[in-house]
């Protein structure tokens, strides 16, 4: 299995990844959560990497928070389950 195919049950490592990181990291996760709390866009999780400062950033992993090769629909959609 390479990087780029299924992992985990998200499209590849990568997304699985930055979804990892953000569930697991508490400072992140509350932030995220909070975030949420008041979001009205349609691109929560790109919205809340800019709004954060991860844009340019990596996870722990060395994942880009931003990158074409993430599934951004089942991160937005990761997003929202924030709120339960």
């Amino acid at each position: 299995m390479t990087k780029e195919e299924e992992y985990s049950g998200w499209k590849n490592y990568a997304t699985w990844n930055v979804s990892l990181t953000l569930n697991n990291d508490y400072g992140l996760y509350t932030g995220a959560v909070a975030f949420m709390k008041g979001y009205t866009g349609k691109r929560p999780y790109i919205d809340f990497c800019e709004d954060s400062g991860l844009e340019h950033q990596k996870t722990p992993d060395r994942i880009n928070w931003i990158s074409a090769k993430l599934d951004y629909k089942a991160l937005n959609e990761m997003m929202y389950e924030l709120l339960g």
